[in-house]
């Protein structure tokens, strides 16, 4: 779970941008994205090889 603290002198502006920041490293918000409706076991091969070829092309 992603948490951020705020400081003594600290404005809210800059504590949602570490927080925005936070959850933008975590992946948290594609993960709600492939959760958001259910994905059938072709759909899930078909992404994992998308994001096989996505990595093999970038390395």
């Amino acid at each position: 779970m992603t948490q951020v603290l705020l400081g003594e002198n600290e404005g809210i502006d800059s504590a949602l941008r570490r927080f925005k920041r936070q959850v933008s490293k975590a992946g948290i918000l594609a993960d709600v994205r492939y959760h958001r409706h259910f994905e059938t076991p072709q759909e899930k091969r078909k992404r994992k090889g998308v994001e096989a070829r996505r990595k093999r092309r970038f390395k």
